[in-house]
């Protein structure tokens, strides 16, 4: 059995890794794009200014990189071509995973026109205590197909833990109540089960 001083400091190991590892892996991600974004414009530029090093040079060109293929991207032939590109990404076997969990970690924060709409609600099952948060994505089930219950209904998005999928259920209005959290708050605390502690808990509380 361990002696209970080396259980200690291993724990208080563990719980400073967990902290410093999502700090240190964002850093070096960063790092490494911003690494490779000056290479690239210094290999750019080098007809103009040779081998002058100009401070921040590969920020800017990332930035000017990322805004002009996000505008390339909104044009609709340009999807159309994407999708085309996507093709062998999304059915290959193994790719195909690899790639599909990317693009809805992407997907899934990616700004939305409907955003605004959305709500972050407790939706509250009569006749239990469950409690589940999740997001309103549609106030009324106008247009649905006929055989949906529309009556005072909304849509909520119940979002699963580690980016493995969600569920939308269709419930009466009266079974959501709204919380002050935003969207993306909820989001970020789904993506990790709500294991974050970053709240203290109210007084005489666990």
């Amino acid at each position: 059995m361990a002696h209970p001083l080396v259980k200690k400091l291993a724990q208080y190991f563990v719980r400073g890794l967990l902290a410093v590892l999502p700090i240190g892996l964002t850093i070096y991600l960063i790092y490494i794009f911003l690494a490779w974004s000056d290479s690239i414009a210094r290999w750019l530029t080098y007809p103009i200014v040779g081998d002058t090093y100009i401070p921040g040079l590969g920020l800017i060109f990332a930035v000017i990189l990322i805004g002009a293929l996000g505008f390339v991207l909104s044009r609709d032939r340009v999807r159309r071509l994407a999708s085309l590109i996507e093709f062998p990404f999304t059915n290959l076997p193994v790719v195909k995973s690899i790639y599909s969990s990317l693009k809805s970690f992407a997907d899934y924060f990616a700004p939305k026109h409907e955003a605004a709409a959305q709500q972050v609600v407790v939706v509250r099952f009569p006749g239990g205590g469950l409690e589940i948060i999740g997001l309103i994505t549609r106030a009324s089930l106008y247009g649905l197909p006929a055989g949906v219950t529309q009556e005072d209904r909304v849509a909520v998005y119940l979002p699963m833990g580690y980016m493995i999928g969600g569920y939308t259920v269709f419930v009466p209005r009266a079974w959501t109540v709204p919380i002050d959290m935003t969207v993306e708050e909820a989001r970020r605390s789904s993506l990790i089960a709500w294991m974050s502690h970053t709240a203290a808990p109210p007084a005489g509380g666990r």
